[in-house]
């Protein structure tokens, strides 16, 4: 390990315990349901920036999106994109001593990059729904591996253009983006670095995109019905994304439905 990465990795442990610090201490700035939203008005003018932008540019591009491109393969390109996620999920299991999520997401990862090209399709999802084998697509990120170790959500945060977080999830969201997510930095750019072509922005940058819009594209009528439903679009998102994330912690939820 290089003089450059070794000096990230004493940074990112340097902020790790300086955030837990932080996470772990709660004020009494609550909602009226308990929920620890001292910089709600902050996160609201955020989370207004953010409707605008999706307005006008990312549900115009996902619509887009889903009208040129077939069902078929516009669930290919998901596929893929998953396959690569099982990198994080399988790391993160591995941090947490969670060897039942560890294996199967390994043997997906096996699976879907051999004999379903590249991750191309997802043939452990079907063995798993042919058979008794669990191969089923987990839900681990580092937010859930720093929660599973009793380290508190921390302050609830609105991120620019990426949405709901807390203090604790945000540092989650760097960690796997600069360490472990093979499409932002991962393990391409930690022990394989030489590798030029595959550390390039050139490369990174469209993938990246991709990978934004055909979630988006996912999301469309999801969020379709929080508009019709919710009274309160930001409180609705703000509580239903800290019960996930509750959820996701306890593992309650850590087999995901395709």
């Amino acid at each position: 390990m290089n003089n450059t990465i070794r000096s990230k990795l004493i940074a990112f442990l340097i902020f790790s315990l300086l955030l837990t610090g932080c996470a772990s201490t709660r004020t009494s700035v609550q909602t009226e349901n308990g929920t620890y939203d001292p910089l709600e008005s902050m996160n609201r003018a955020v989370f207004s920036f953010n409707e605008m932008v999706d307005n006008h540019v990312m549900e115009p591009v996902a619509r887009g999106y889903k009208k040129v491109m077939p069902d078929p393969l516009e669930l290919v390109v998901g596929n893929f994109f998953s396959n690569l996620n099982d990198v994080v999920v399988l790391t993160n299991s591995v941090l947490q001593l969670n060897y039942e999520s560890a294996l199967a997401s390994g043997a997906r990862i096996v699976v879907n990059t051999t004999f379903g090209i590249f991750g191309l399709i997802d043939i452990a999802s079907d063995i798993s729904a042919a058979s008794d084998v669990n191969l089923n697509k987990r839900n681990e990120d580092f937010g859930q591996t720093l929660g599973r170790y009793g380290i508190g959500n921390g302050p609830f945060i609105v991120l620019p253009f990426l949405g709901p977080s807390t203090l604790r999830d945000t540092f989650g969201i760097a960690v796997d983006s600069f360490f472990i997510d093979p499409v932002t930095q991962g393990v391409t750019g930690v022990f394989m670095n030489n590798v030029d072509y595959l550390n390039s922005v050139a490369l990174r940058l469209p993938v990246a995109t991709a990978r934004t819009i055909n979630t988006r594209a996912q999301l469309l009528e999801v969020v379709e019905t929080i508009d019709e439903a919710a009274l309160d679009k930001y409180e609705f998102m703000r509580d239903a994304y800290l019960q996930r994330r509750t959820s996701l912690v306890n593992n309650d939820d850590t087999v995901e439905t395709k």
